[in-house]
């Protein structure tokens, strides 16, 4: 059992006792990643579809830096502040996903760090 945590300046360091990810077996698991501006440090857009992209900017980069790519990703879970969300995050979403996307869950939650809108984590091969 081959266990790397995988960190990247790319994405938002993590704001408590967690990794980015973890590869483990030819498989990457990330944390959820949050629309936290990683030159910043902050939450820059108010809106869910810039909150969004930028999740999804924080998850790619997460990816990249475990040896891997969005095309190699079989699971996502997406957290919702607000459900009346879905359609615009699913545009967003899928818009990376083109073709034979991952399977998806997708829930409406109380709370999201930092109060935030979205929060997404996947699942990935890496080989």
């Amino acid at each position: 059992m081959n266990r790397q945590i995988i960190n990247t300046d790319k994405a938002p360091a993590a704001i408590g006792p967690y990794s980015q990810a973890v590869k483990i077996n030819g498989m990457l698991f990330t944390s959820g990643q949050v629309p936290i501006v990683p030159e910043t440090g902050k939450i820059e857009a108010t809106d869910i579809e810039g909150q969004a992209e930028q999740v999804m900017n924080n998850l790619e980069a997460v990816i990249k830096a475990g040896g891997s790519d969005l095309s190699k990703v079989v699971k996502c879970t997406i957290f919702l502040k607000d459900l009346g969300h879905f359609g615009k995050v699913n545009e967003i979403y899928g818009a990376r996903f083109k073709s034979a996307p991952p399977a998806r869950s997708c829930v409406q939650v109380a709370k999201l760090p930092l109060d935030c809108l979205v929060e997404i984590e996947a699942i990935a091969l890496t080989e």
